[in-house]
């Protein structure tokens, strides 16, 4: 691998990582507090459950990213990141409408036009690179499970 490869790579596991330990880190603030005091459904898994899955699914993502950034330019490679950065957006903003803001309603629609950008992200990855996309299928799944945990908390909790 070359130089600039090494360093593509890095910086496209550094950057879903980097997303997800600063929203990380907002998220372990409230779960001791606020978020205990909650209401939770039946199928909420413990709280250990989510840093491994997702760390797993950022390394994912990271992966993916850099097969596609890895292409040469082009308008459908460029949209495919611009679509990436936009999901990996609203993936950074769920955990502070959740935790930080304990606004559950608007996570509720950050997590709905997230998990769209994320099936828009992997048809474009597809066109492209079908691994990028398949590797991605993976965090469609924990997404579409995590948008009902979401809508759960929602109705459980609504005042």
């Amino acid at each position: 691998m070359k130089t600039k490869q090494a360093a593509k790579l890095i910086a496209s596991l550094l950057l879903p990582l980097a997303v997800g330990g600063i929203a990380g880190i907002f998220t372990a603030e409230a779960i001791p507090g606020w978020y205990a005091t909650l209401n939770k459904p039946s199928f909420s898994p413990p709280n250990w459950v989510f840093g491994p899955v997702w760390t797993t699914l950022y390394i994912a993502m990271g992966i993916s990213f850099f097969m596609i950034w890895n292409m040469d330019a082009g308008k459908a490679r460029n949209q495919a990141i611009g679509v990436f950065m936009v999901q990996l957006f609203l993936n950074f903003c769920w955990s502070f409408f959740f935790f930080h803001f304990k606004m559950i309603g608007i996570a509720l629609i950050d997590i709905v036009a997230l998990w769209i950008m994320i099936v828009v992200m992997i048809f474009q990855f597809y066109r492209l690179k079908p691994l990028a996309a398949i590797i991605n299928i993976p965090y469609l799944l924990w997404v579409s499970f995590a948008t009902a945990l979401n809508a759960a908390y929602f109705l459980l909790n609504r005042s």
